[in-house]
């Protein structure tokens, strides 16, 4: 598998717990219906797509089978064309009937991330701007999707509100300027990061000289945007956001911003194609 600094062993078995808690419960009742023998199965991706959530699939089945045996035809990260054969199994009948949908949830919707965040980071390739993501994410599932936008060649911004200072209007209005926002940041969380959000092409030239570390240009028309980066001059990173679809990302890219935030990369997934079926895959 590829390195895409996946999550500690440990969350990736809390995200799964959960969800084999909530499907299976105290027991699967259609499952224990079945002889309970040696069994094989496969996963077939059925559109094209970015494979992700190798460990979260793993994870499930191995929870209910500590013994099945999982091989992987494709890497995490792959792109695949639709009939793809992802992966053989080898377990107990049960088990595998029982860990089914949790481990196709896991794997439709990380996929689902990171095909999005590929076809994202696609569109603004040779640009140099980076595609981040945002703390829109489905409750419960930060971090795996987090790491399913990097899988994506995406960027993550910040995990929370615990680890980095964003100071938007309301902040800055709180705080009497943008200087003194900063300041009071700098003062009170000096290992943060301090991005702060202006609206305003006077609001960008107070940003620059507090010597923040980024400036979110909000809702910037492409005239203005293109000021805001002439004016920037490279000294601060300038990030965009809000009202940024696809067909439009790369003329945003080539107007010469550092960054482009996307909800949509984990708010707005559609889930993979995969189905997983007892039995051999046929010829």
């Amino acid at each position: 598998m590829n390195a895409f600094d996946v999550p500690a062993p440990a969350v990736v078995e809390a995200d799964v717990r959960r969800a084999l808690d909530e499907d299976v419960g105290a027991g699967d009742a259609t499952a224990a219906l079945l002889p309970d023998v040696p069994d094989t199965a496969y996963l077939l991706c059925k559109e094209p797509a970015v494979v992700c959530g190798r460990p979260w699939f793993d994870a499930c089945h191995r929870m209910l089978d500590p013994d099945v045996a999982i091989a992987w035809h494709v890497a995490e990260g792959d792109r695949v064309r639709a009939g793809t054969l992802l992966a053989t199994l080898g377990g107990r009948a049960r088990a595998l009937v029982s860990a089914e949908r949790a481990s196709l949830n896991f794997m439709q919707t990380l996929s689902a991330t990171a095909t999005a965040t590929a076809a994202h980071v696609d569109a603004v390739a040779g640009t140099g701007a980076k595609i981040l993501d945002t703390r829109k994410t489905i409750p419960g599932l930060r971090v795996a999707q987090k790491y399913a936008v990097r899988v994506g060649g995406g960027t993550n911004h910040r995990m929370g509100l615990y680890d980095a200072v964003m100071l938007k209007e309301n902040h800055i209005r709180a705080a009497g300027s943008i200087a003194r926002a900063v300041q009071a940041a700098r003062e009170r969380f000096d290992a943060l990061p301090v991005i702060v959000e202006v609206e305003t092409l006077d609001q960008l030239r107070e940003a620059l000289d507090t010597g923040c570390d980024r400036i979110l240009i909000d809702d910037f028309d492409a005239a203005t945007r293109r000021e805001a980066v002439a004016i920037a001059g490279g000294r601060i990173p300038l990030e965009v956001s809000g009202g940024v679809d696809l067909e439009g990302l790369r003329a945003i890219a080539e107007d010469g911003v550092d960054c482009i935030s996307i909800g949509a990369l984990t708010k707005h997934v559609r889930a993979i194609d995969l189905s997983l079926k007892l039995g051999r895959k046929p010829a």
